[in-house]
């Protein structure tokens, strides 16, 4: 057959390529003619991915369980990727910076969306039942979702809010013994850290001083300020920010909320969590008042912050039952 101009030119700039790097084309020919053709199931390893659910019990809804918080942790993922983007972008734009917010306003909205699997998916008594086979491994484990958080804010909005002000000047690893997530993650009756947290501690702890250190400079809040310096034009950034917020701080903490209710309610005595949070505290959005850009909220929104979403859902569900 007789070869296209087109092809003709591409088997020359391959020619260069290889030449380039000292190789040979033909050889690279040879294991392109013997290759097989890819598939989709290969190309995404699908028999793997279909094979990591291990259940713990014979309880067909713990299935349901595992693999919801696998496809969490799969758009944490993608959350992270985009993250590292902005921080690595050598000449950052408004643009680009907005697109990627968004990007990652999708992943949680798919998430906040679908959160009724968790919710609604699954039947409470086999879920009180499956889950003691589960401790004290928690949610409240996911590494990722604390590296998100890391990435999007200065790391002294996330130290309790009852030390914010007092450690605003400290160094990070003495804000990170007061980051709020391990008040969370105290022993109801103690008050002792709790087994999930030691564990948390011990394997995420490094990483996430690390990547504090790391981000101090480049997350989205310093990364904001750094163009508005600069004079862009940050209104539509400002607004993914905002939604940014919203989505983390409070629509994705109230929708675990939503499930603690629909679960671990129960008069006169609320159940624990597996890991031994104080889920009643820990994930109402009003209690935290966490906050990401509190300089894109009024000091009305600060005030009112989650309050409207957790009253609405505690009526919503008391009305179910």
């Amino acid at each position: 057959m007789d070869f296209t101009p087109e092809i003709k030119d591409k088997l020359n700039r391959l020619q260069e390529k290889y030449m380039a790097m000292g190789q040979d084309m033909a050889s690279y020919l040879d294991g392109l003619l013997y290759a097989d053709f890819l598939t989709y199931w290969d190309y995404i390893h699908l028999d793997t991915l279909l094979s990591l659910q291990s259940p713990k019990t014979p309880f067909p809804d713990e299935e349901i369980f595992i693999m919801y918080h696998q496809i969490t942790e799969l758009y944490f993922k993608l959350a992270l990727h985009e993250c590292k983007q902005l921080a690595e972008h050598e000449n950052l734009t408004v643009e680009f910076f907005t697109a990627r917010v968004k990007r990652i306003n999708s992943y949680f909205n798919a998430l906040t969306t679908s959160f009724d699997v968790m919710v609604d998916g699954m039947e409470k008594e086999q879920f009180l039942k499956f889950r003691m086979s589960l401790l004290p491994a928690s949610g409240f484990q996911s590494g990722q979702y604390r590296m998100i958080e890391i990435c999007a804010t200065d790391f002294i909005r996330l130290v309790d809010k009852s030390k914010r002000e007092e450690l605003s000047t400290a160094t990070i690893e003495e804000q990170f013994e007061h980051i709020y997530w391990k008040f969370g993650a105290t022993e109801l009756a103690s008050g002792k850290q709790t087994l999930t947290l030691k564990q948390f501690i011990k394997k995420y702890a490094a990483q996430f001083l690390q990547l504090a250190k790391d981000r101090s400079l480049n997350n989205f809040s310093a990364l904001y300020h750094e163009l508005q310096r600069k004079g862009a034009d940050v209104s539509a950034l400002a607004e993914e920010l905002r939604k940014l917020d919203l989505y983390v701080n409070v629509e994705w903490p109230l929708s675990h909320y939503k499930s603690a209710v629909r679960y671990l309610e129960k008069d006169p005595v609320d159940v624990a969590a597996t890991g031994g949070t104080n889920w009643q505290k820990y994930l109402p959005p009003r209690f935290q008042k966490r906050i990401f850009y509190p300089f894109l909220w009024t000091d009305e929104q600060m005030e009112e912050w989650g309050k409207g979403w957790v009253l609405s859902v505690l009526k919503t569900l008391k009305n179910k039952e």
